[in-house]
């Protein structure tokens, strides 16, 4: 009993004390830790920029006394941009298109990963694996050039597929109707590898052990893959869908902007989002103070978003909540 009695505080004490391990682990961490406090937290400050009225004071002064020199507007700048005749029409897109994106590329990546992941022959299945994840490297700007040269009126490879079919030729950059469905289909076709790994490293980590067993049991491959490997990738999935919905509000700026051609009159009503708004904003030497709000708005609705999603995950099934 005296041993016990002993021991119990020395280690107790000893799992209090600094170690090599902290160290190490820490001095890791740092380089990622001071990333997001200069890039993420300290740029915060900049948030009451949506509450002022920023103008330049007499003097050649600095942007932080400009700052506050400004006068305070309250809400007057999200007035603004919520009573703007774009503001509606700008919800709409942006909610659309990313819960449309959010469907189909996680539909389009589990279902890859589940082919793949089922291919008997391992080298043909890395090849494709590798060849779907090409594009998720590659830039807008570049994927815009590809698009122009398909899609381009006067020597386009699709219209020119069409026209010897005997049809017409389409006026890609100018009939909004089609956008949608190309704007899916890019968004797709470039995040369809990222999502596949995501999900084949889930599926690769299953208990291989749980498939002999149901071998054993004379199960078939469509019952494996209901009873064992989409419960055994359903906790990523759900963790990827809840930070999908904290990007619902956003949208990939490089997508709708670059690849539309810098969005032209003729389909601005169809493809514009919230980010398109504000470089356009900015771009039209708009206050600041109104850009500056339309992005805090965004900001806002992005934490709701996901921690409504992740209360609703709870609800259901709380084992897989992230928060």
């Amino acid at each position: 009993m005296g041993t016990r009695k002993t021991t119990a505080p020395a280690k107790k004490r000893d799992r209090k004390r600094w170690t090599k391990d902290d160290t190490e682990l820490t001095l890791l961490s740092l380089p990622t830790v001071l990333w997001y406090l200069i890039f993420s937290y300290l740029p915060m400050f900049g948030v009451v920029i949506a509450f002022k009225e920023y103008k330049l004071a007499p003097g050649g002064h600095g942007f932080l006394y400009n700052l506050f020199a400004s006068d305070w507007v309250g809400i007057k700048n999200f007035k603004f941009f919520f009573t703007s005749n774009a503001f509606t029409m700008l919800l709409r897109n942006t909610i659309l298109y990313n819960i449309a994106f959010i469907i189909i590329s996680a539909t389009v990546a589990v279902g890859g990963a589940l082919i793949l992941s089922n291919m008997r022959n391992k080298t043909g299945s890395k090849i494709y694996q590798t060849m779907m994840f090409l594009p998720y490297f590659m830039s807008w700007v570049v994927i815009s050039y590809f698009v122009y040269a398909l899609l381009t009126p006067e020597r386009g490879y699709i219209n020119g597929i069409i026209t010897a079919l005997g049809g017409e030729k389409i006026m890609w950059y100018q009939e909004s109707k089609y956008w949608p469905f190309i704007l899916i289909i890019l968004n797709t076709w470039k995040g369809m590898g990222y999502g596949m790994v995501m999900y084949l490293a889930s599926i690769t980590s299953i208990d291989q052990s749980l498939y002999e067993a149901a071998v054993m049991d004379g199960a078939t491959k469509w019952q494996q893959m209901k009873h064992i490997t989409l419960p055994g990738i359903k906790p990523v999935f759900v963790m990827m869908l809840i930070l999908d919905c904290g990007k619902i509000f956003n949208s990939d700026f490089g997508l709708f902007y670059q690849v539309t051609g810098g969005i032209p009159a003729s389909l601005y009503t169809t493809v514009s989002t919230f980010d398109t708004f504000i470089y356009n904003s900015i771009q039209s030497t708009a206050p600041i103070g109104q850009t500056a709000a339309a992005s805090f708005f965004q900001a806002i609705c992005s934490c709701g978003t996901i921690l409504f999603a992740n209360w609703v995950v709870s609800k259901i099934d709380n084992e897989n909540r992230i928060i």
